[in-house]
């Protein structure tokens, strides 16, 4: 192999490997944003959770007499 086709050879395989790499940050970034929104979705959710369960516990104590005794 002469050095010609030697440097298109290698200059082939960084272009390939540039598109790699842009393709795999893509990903990455696609992935990241997604957790994000996971993330901020459970936050409303326990949210949600606590404030049910707060009015929930407001509504029947678990410590008091039923009226019948």
């Amino acid at each position: 192999m002469n050095p010609e086709d030697r440097l298109i050879a290698i200059e082939s395989k960084i272009a390939e490997q540039e598109d790699l790499v842009e393709s795999l940050n893509q990903t990455v970034y696609r992935q990241q944003q997604q957790i994000d929104q996971l993330e901020e979705l459970l936050s409303a959710l326990v949210r949600r959770m606590k404030d049910s369960g707060a009015e929930s516990s407001d509504e029947q104590p678990g410590d008091e007499r039923p009226p019948h005794y």
